[in-house]
């Protein structure tokens, strides 16, 4: 099947869902599509135990999309840059100890957490798995995504403050999970080899990279940008710090999530402010949502879909289950410890905390990631788990936060 088929597939399927999402079901877009595509996947499982002739196109087009690779190399840069084009400075200023600590400080506190405590279910279950491999799953599953509960949070009404702190924090820990992931998997591939103070180094020179970089393709587009008035050329240029910047990161080994969200603030605030016109502004905006919305349902589709390649493993879909209870907790104590740094200034209540606890949704990047994984490392195990704690995290947390946030 060739590049062209597959993402007409993907294309037709995704404007099908939310079609019936919209016409019948009427759930915020990425839970009602993810639903619809998790149901077609297990009555096509079911089918194709009587007939399985009748799952063998799916899995065939699902196999033949290297998930891992089309969301980390193509297109998480566009989500990022999207989302950070939106957050507004001024905003962002007002809570940043909160997001700098829940996007550094918990994202490895629940690592920690996630990766001790599933090293000991799994001496539970008798399956040997080295440490290092436990934190692997501990990093991949830490990075919240916000995409299906923003839109929840919003007609609840919540303050501005704790949804920008949502917001913000997911924006910048998925690259610095990302970053903790292949300082983790560096030092699992190659044991006793580093030191800590090489792991010190990668991590810095991965995040700090990928932040400078950002900044350097996000002001050189301002200066681009703020010397013309053509909102085709602009957003072309949007297009072309995304794209680009992103290979240049790939290149040179650091961040390119980080980058792109340091872009995205860049030139979301000085960029609009300063180099462009009103009707640039506008055009912008409009082209980097729609833009944002068709990839977030595509990815969502794309997450539903993946029932149909899961390993069929009765103890792994168990600890599968016990693994949503364990990365609860850890996402508990991640939020409740640096917010009592925060408290002492008073912008944290315990109601925040269990909103940003429940409201902590996982997403394609803990999947893709796991799915990035090789066999030697654990990959089976660590793609199943990951989808359960995903799977009950959009459908379960993202249908019930709106109430537990109005109420």
């Amino acid at each position: 099947m060739s590049l062209f088929d597959t993402f007409a597939i993907l294309i037709v399927l995704s404007a099908l869902f939310a079609y019936i999402n919209y016409r019948f079901i009427r759930l915020p877009s990425a839970i009602g599509l993810m639903l619809i595509a998790l149901l077609t996947s297990i009555a096509l499982v079911a089918t194709g135990k009587i007939f399985p002739v009748a799952l063998t196109d799916l899995a065939m087009l699902v196999n033949s999309i290297d998930f891992a690779h089309l969301l980390m190399e193509v297109m998480l840069g566009f989500m990022l840059f999207a989302g950070a084009i939106h957050i507004r400075l001024e905003e962002l200023k007002k809570v940043r100890m909160a997001v700098i600590l829940f996007s550094t400080l918990s994202v490895v506190l629940s690592t920690f957490i996630v990766g001790t405590g599933v090293y000991y279910l799994l001496g539970w279950f008798g399956i040997e798995m080295p440490y290092m491999y436990c934190l692997l799953f501990g990093s991949l599953i830490s990075p919240t995504d916000p995409i299906a509960v923003m839109g929840i949070l919003k007609e609840a009404n919540i303050a501005k403050s704790l949804e920008m702190k949502i917001a913000g924090e997911s924006l910048f820990n998925d690259g610095v999970a990302v970053v903790v992931f292949l300082t983790i998997l560096e030092v699992a591939l190659h044991p006793g080899a580093m030191a800590w103070t090489d792991v010190a180094v990668l991590f810095a020179r991965e995040a700090g990279g990928g932040i400078l970089l950002g900044m350097t393709v996000g002001y050189a587009a301002f200066l681009l940008m703020r010397s013309i008035d053509s909102y085709k050329v602009e957003v072309l240029i949007t297009l072309a710090v995304v794209m680009g910047g992103y290979a240049v990161a790939g290149l040179l080994h650091i961040s390119g999530p980080l980058a792109m969200v340091a872009a995205g603030i860049l030139i979301g605030n000085h960029g609009k402010q300063y180099a462009m016109s009103n009707l640039t502004a506008e055009y912008v905006d409009k082209f980097w949502e729609l833009l944002d919305e068709t990839l977030n349902a595509i990815l969502f589709v794309l997450i539903g879909l993946e029932l149909v390649i899961l390993p069929f493993n009765g103890s792994y879909f168990t600890l599968g289950l016990l693994a949503i209870v364990l990365v609860l907790l850890a996402r508990y104590i991640s939020v409740w410890l640096p917010a009592q740094i925060i408290r002492l200034k008073g912008e944290m209540d315990r109601r925040t905390i269990l909103i940003l606890t429940w409201g902590g949704l996982r997403g394609g990047i803990s999947i893709a990631l796991a799915l990035s994984l090789t066999p030697e490392l654990g990959k089976d195990l660590w793609v199943t788990v990951t989808y359960c704690v995903v799977a009950f995290s959009i459908l379960v947390q993202g249908l019930t936060v709106g109430k537990l946030a109005k109420g």
